[in-house]
């Protein structure tokens, strides 16, 4: 009986703990938070914030969000089944499966491409910074090989596979080769791949449509010093690399699925979590290692901790797991001001305190 009522006391005081680090994230600029935790057999959710600024409406537990850039290891599973089938090889270049797309294709590869040493420009960084270019453009189309143009047209930052810089530019030409191998859509290729078979009900893929499916919590912007909604907008600026709409609850199912061996064979699944040495990783908060579209993060208690984290116009995600599964936590942050090294600090703080209390 102590025992179990020693173990309880634990998981109140654990929830209690993350309940506080959602509070501070409030404190550092959030609009809304919430955290989905598992520790063993023990899952819980806080929440904290409003769902709507100037109402009291609270976050809602099972809201949708956009995941931006954790779209990134559902698209490399995508090629790492293709891989297992054949169709794709990881150290094939760019230029063997897409000729004429990058004016040095033939020095680039698939995994380049997926583990971000490629050297390419990041097209998001000829865009100007985001606020009135924003509400001007929030609902255009891009196209993805307009996007990639304009990277091709840059000379490469560094000889491929030397270093490693973060780079949406990436994962774009990762979209077309899908499509090029498969007649299909990288989204068509995640439905069938990923979403059906992890069972993520909850999980779209929104092409140009700029709507969140209800609930959800509204994200903010401060354009002119003032809290700009900007819940709604076209994401194919983000695309292949980020434009993903979730729950925490399927990004957990999602990460359940993958390294439980559902989605990928053990030699695909070791490619994906084979690491880039941590002095290769720069400019990466909390990672010490990069994969085929998964990230080694770094954490107060040394554990093997996987997962990725990302930010969009409004909103800001993180997932993670331990390869056993025994410990998980999805996070999603609702944007209010500005997101500040402070505020990027209290999520390092509030996921160490989810997965190492």
């Amino acid at each position: 009986m102590a025992r179990t009522t020693d173990a309880r006391s634990a998981a109140t005081a654990h929830e209690e703990a993350v309940q506080r680090a959602a509070d501070r994230l409030i404190e550092t600029g959030a609009a809304g938070v919430q955290f989905r935790v598992t520790r063993g057999d023990h899952s819980f959710v806080v929440t904290s914030g409003a769902a709507e600024l100037g109402t009291d409406r609270p976050v809602p537990e099972n809201g949708r969000f956009r995941i931006s850039c954790i779209t990134k290891p559902f698209v490399s599973v995508v090629v790492l089944q293709l891989v297992a089938e054949g169709k794709i090889e990881l150290d094939r270049t760019v230029e063997s499966y897409l000729p004429g797309l990058l004016p040095y294709g033939e020095k680039i590869t698939i995994r380049n491409l997926l583990q971000h040493t490629s050297g390419l420009y990041n097209y998001a960084d000829s865009f100007q910074k985001p606020g009135d270019r924003f509400l001007r453009d929030r609902y255009k189309h891009y196209e993805p090989e307009d996007l990639v143009a304009i990277a091709a047209a840059k000379p490469l930052e560094f000889e491929p596979g030397t270093e490693f810089a973060y780079c949406n530019t990436n994962y774009f030409i990762i979209g077309l080769l899908i499509r090029k191998v498969t007649g299909r859509s990288h989204r068509e290729e995640i439905r069938e791949r990923v979403l059906e078979p992890a069972g993520l009900n909850e999980t779209v893929l929104p092409g140009d449509d700029p709507e969140i499916p209800e609930p959800h919590a509204h994200g903010y912007m401060q354009i002119d010093g003032r809290a700009e909604d900007v819940t709604l907008m076209n994401p194919s600026e983000a695309g292949c690399a980020g434009e993903i709409i979730s729950t925490t609850a399927d990004l957990d199912r999602f990460f359940v699925a993958l390294f439980s061996g559902k989605l990928l064979g053990e030699a695909e699944f070791k490619e994906m979590t084979t690491p880039l040495p941590g002095e290769m990783i720069r400019d990466l908060p909390m990672g010490i290692g990069y994969g085929l579209g998964l990230m080694k993060l770094q954490n107060d208690k040394d554990l093997d901790l996987w997962g990725h984290g990302a930010g969009i116009p409004g909103y800001a995600t993180f997932a993670a797991t331990t390869p056993d599964l025994d410990i998980r936590v999805q996070l999603s942050i609702t944007l209010d001001k500005d997101f500040t090294k402070e505020a990027e600090q209290a999520v390092i703080r509030g996921v160490n305190t989810a997965v190492c209390f």
